[in-house]
C-alpha cells in the first residue's frame, strides 16, 4: 500500500512570469480555488493521507495559512524547503526521513488531472507494494513530453522528448514508487543540462521488469498548467464543468467528508474559514 505522498511545489515557475514574481506558482487560482488544490484532491482520491510539500523558500508561511497542517481535511501535510531544482528525483534525496523505507506517491504540484474513471485507477495503483506505476496520455505533440512506447501491454522504450515520433503515450506527472526509490535516486547522476531526470529514475525499474502503467484515457483529462494558455486553458475547463454539472472538483472537504475522514462540524469550521464565497456556499449544500 501506498500511503505517503510527495507534492513538488517548488520551481521557479518562470514560464507564468510575472505572475510568480509575487505569488508561487501553486498558489496561483485554476478558475475558483488555488492551483494546490487539485494535485492534493488526487493524493486524497487515491487514499493517501500523510503527504510532504517540497517548496521554495520563504513560502512555507503561504502554505500553511493555506492549508495548515492539513487537518481541516483529515490529512496530515508537513513542508519542506528546497532551495534550488536540482531535478525531480531530488524530491527523494529531499524526503529522504519522510519516507522511511515506506512506499509513496510523487504529483507535481502544476499538473491537473480529472476524469470519472480516475478514482479507480489511483486507488488500484496506489494498493500496489512492488515496484513503480506511471501514468500515461495519449498526446498530440509527444516531442514535447517524456513518452513511453507500448508493445503488448509492456513498457518496451521510454524516451524523454524524442526528436522522431515512437509513441504519442505522454508520461504525466504522477507517479507510484515502492520502498527502493530513494536507494534508486540516490544514484542518479545529472543529465547534461544539470539535473536528475525522472525518465532515469523510472528507467532503474523498467530494467529490473518492476514498471507498470495506466492509461488515462478519453474520458479522462491531464494538462500541465505551467503556461500561461495552459493555466488559461484549465481554469475554463473547470469553470465549464463545474457549472454544467453543478459540482465542485478538487473540493478538499467534500472528498474527505465521502471518506469519512472529517464530519460536518469540520466543515462548518472550514466554511468559517473561507468566508462568505462560492466555495463555503457549495460546503453547505453537501452538508445539508
Amino acid at each position: 500500500m501506498i500511503k505517503k505522498g510527495i507534492i513538488l511545489a517548488g520551481g521557479s515557475g518562470t514560464r507564468l512570469s510575472p505572475l510568480t514574481k509575487a505569488s508561487n506558482k501553486q498558489l496561483l487560482p485554476i478558475h475558483d480555488k488555488p492551483m494546490i488544490f487539485y494535485p492534493l484532491s488526487v493524493m486524497m482520491l487515491a487514499n493517501i493521507k500523510n503527504i510532504l510539500m517540497i517548496i521554495n523558500p520563504g513560502q512555507t508561511e503561504n502554505f500553511r495559512n493555506l492549508l495548515g497542517d492539513g487537518s481541516r481535511f483529515g490529512i496530515n501535510i508537513k513542508y519542506k524547503i528546497q532551495d534550488k531544482p536540482r531535478g525531480l528525483p531530488d524530491a527523494f534525496n529531499l524526503a529522504r526521513s519522510f519516507i522511511n523505507n515506506d512506499n509513496v506517491a510523487l504529483i507535481l504540484g502544476d499538473n491537473f488531472f480529472y476524469g470519472q474513471s480516475l478514482t479507480k485507477k489511483l486507488e488500484k495503483s496506489s494498493s500496489h507494494s512492488n515496484g513503480a506505476t506511471i501514468f500515461l496520455k495519449e498526446v498530440s505533440k509527444p516531442e514535447n513530453y517524456g513518452v513511453a512506447k507500448i508493445k503488448k501491454n509492456k513498457i518496451q522504450k521510454i524516451i524523454e522528448k524524442p526528436k522522431k515520433f515512437i509513441s504519442n503515450n505522454a508520461i504525466t506527472g504522477l507517479y507510484f514508487f515502492d520502498k527502493n526509490v530513494c536507494e534508486f535516486a540516490g544514484k542518479l547522476k545529472p543529465s547534461k543540462r544539470g539535473e536528475l531526470e525522472i525518465t532515469d529514475l523510472i528507467n532503474e525499474y523498467k530494467k529490473r521488469n518492476k514498471l507498470k502503467f495506466e492509461m488515462i484515457g478519453r474520458g479522462a483529462i491531464w494538462s500541465d498548467a505551467g503556461k500561461i494558455e495552459d493555466l488559461s486553458n484549465v481554469s475554463s475547463y473547470v469553470k465549464s464543468v463545474e457549472k454544467v454539472q453543478g459540482i465542485k472538483i478538487a473540493c478538499l472537504e467534500e472528498i474527505s467528508l465521502l471518506k469519512r475522514w472529517i464530519d460536518k462540524k469540520k466543515i462548518i469550521e472550514n466554511i468559517k474559514f473561507y468566508g462568505n464565497c462560492d466555495y463555503s456556499t457549495y460546503l453547505k449544500k453537501i452538508i445539508i
